[in-house]
């Protein structure tokens, strides 16, 4: 395992929705006129990202995912969560890019935009060494988890450029881009070759979606969820599972936060949700100064 004390902030750690990422409280109103689209977002953190954009006022809610009865599910609670936000859907495959141009194209038709796109869908295969892996399923993994997310990023970003126009011309921020990463982008895992090294790659994706496009406005983020019990966490080692104490909430909420703008300046890095936000901010001069929170091969100086 990498030496993680060195890689990550010591700040102080949540597990579960806080007053400063609340979007029911804090946050209320934050997401007021946007749209927001969600990939996999029938259930666990996708769909209670969905609820805590509701909460926090948006104007609608797209959501995908492979399960029409589960999405159905995640339209009812976003109807509970807030009567006046628009939810629609389709079903979808990530790793198809007809299907994935298909989805964006029809929640630009009936919502007139995007705004916030967030690429949640991910896959976890059970882990085993490299020499003993199944190559289906191990491919499949990035198929998922990279492939996936460039789908989103390609057919979403023109509307986002557009987002970060318009919100930039009233005085707001637009055109956020969320990438699903993981604290095991920076592990060396025994036997979890292919979940690590494609979330590794999503930080560097992040990166290079800021490099492209950082000058159209776009503010993207790796973010690392908190450890949360959701049907794919169940595929980890049981040793493992041990670690998945985290709401889904949580992951939520921050996202909501960065989606307000809050964290502009830190467009084109690794966050973890588990980091308290407060914090993380009054350290923005050092993490700006230092470039830290980013992929860098460690040499001798």
């Amino acid at each position: 395992m990498s030496s993680l004390e060195t890689q990550f902030l010591s700040l102080t750690e949540h597990h579960a929705r806080y007053a400063a990422i609340d979007p029911a409280s804090a946050l209320k109103g934050s997401a007021s006129g946007k749209v927001i689209f969600i990939t996999g977002g029938s259930r666990g953190i996708g769909q209670a990202t969905a609820v805590a954009f509701a909460e926090a006022g948006v104007k609608a809610v797209y959501v995908t995912a492979r399960s029409e009865q589960a999405l159905e599910e995640t339209r009812e609670l976003i109807r509970q969560a807030n009567p006046n936000t628009q939810c629609a859907y389709s079903t979808c495959d990530v790793t198809r890019a007809e299907q994935v141009e298909a989805a964006v194209a029809d929640c630009v038709k009936k919502f007139g935009g995007i705004d916030v796109a967030d690429a949640n869908a991910g896959y976890l295969a059970h882990w085993a060494k490299i020499g003993e892996s199944d190559p289906e399923s191990w491919w499949h993994s990035w198929e998922v988890n990279v492939r996936g997310a460039y789908h989103l990023i390609r057919f979403a970003m023109p509307h986002l450029i557009e987002s970060a126009k318009r919100w930039a011309t009233e005085g707001s921020s637009g055109g956020h881009l969320i990438l699903l990463s993981s604290i095991g982008a920076q592990m060396l895992a025994p036997t979890a070759s292919d979940y690590q090294t494609s979330k590794h790659a999503i930080n560097r994706l992040c990166e290079f979606v800021t490099v492209d496009h950082g000058q159209d406005g776009i503010k993207c983020f790796a973010i690392h969820p908190g450890g949360v019990a959701t049907d794919l966490g169940q595929n980890m080692p049981e040793a493992m599972r041990a670690y998945l104490t985290d709401s889904p909430d949580l992951a939520a909420g921050f996202i909501v936060w960065l989606a307000s703008g809050s964290a502009d300046w830190a467009t084109g890095r690794y966050l973890s949700a588990n980091w308290d936000v407060e914090e993380l901010t009054s350290l923005k001069d050092e993490i700006l100064q230092n470039e830290l929170l980013v992929n860098r091969l460690h040499a001798r100086a």
